[in-house]
């Protein structure tokens, strides 16, 4: 069952989610041409787009089924987690077949093995749900795995639309860069 308290989040994280899903069939549709092509950063723009499409698949199918009367979460939680490792299975799969596992992969790596973090911890609380109906604590959970799921899908739709990446890392590489090729022209400057 699902508590009271949580069942007006379901209303609205399977509203957020079917218009997410919506925006990312845009997305793809206007970068249609980069993911048809047979590159490796191709390859990688369609695990991005198959990922954000799975973690608001994921999100919409969890809060929707929540919503129909009678115990659903639980046996939905463990369909779409399992589903879900599947493709991340699948993915890692994809990017070892083509040689891609390499350090600039490592980020597309780790954001699929968080993926499949929030799968695992999904198929066993739906498990926990579906056997014990009256446990609020493991809905309260699957609910914290929905918003981990809009958050995952939208970091992958941003990169997929190649959205500016401005983050303390960047800048500081950046930063260290500059300084590093002024102290060369400045030691130039001074021979």
């Amino acid at each position: 069952m699902i508590p009271d308290n949580i069942h007006d989040f379901f209303i609205t994280s399977g509203g957020a989610a079917g218009a997410l899903t919506g925006l990312l069939f845009v997305a793809i549709s206007v970068s249609a041409a980069r993911l048809q092509q047979q590159t490796v950063d191709a390859q990688l723009h369609r695990i991005r787009a198959s990922a954000s499409l799975t973690a608001f698949t994921n999100a919409l199918a969890v809060s929707l089924f929540s919503l129909i009367p009678g115990h659903k979460i639980g046996p939905t939680a463990c369909i779409v987690g399992a589903a879900g490792l599947l493709f991340v299975l699948g993915s890692l799969l994809s990017l070892v077949r083509r040689g891609s596992l390499r350090w600039k992969t490592a980020r597309d790596t780790g954001f699929l093995i968080g993926l499949s973090v929030v799968f695992v911890v999904q198929l066993y609380e739906g498990i926990d749900v579906w056997t014990h109906p009256s446990d609020s604590g493991s809905v309260d959970t699957i609910a914290m795995l929905v918003v981990f799921c809009f958050l995952i899908g939208v970091a992958r739709a941003w990169e997929l639309i190649r959205g500016p990446e401005v983050g303390l890392v960047q800048e500081l590489s950046a930063y260290v860069r500059e300084k590093a090729d002024q102290e060369a022209d400045d030691g130039k400057r001074q021979r």
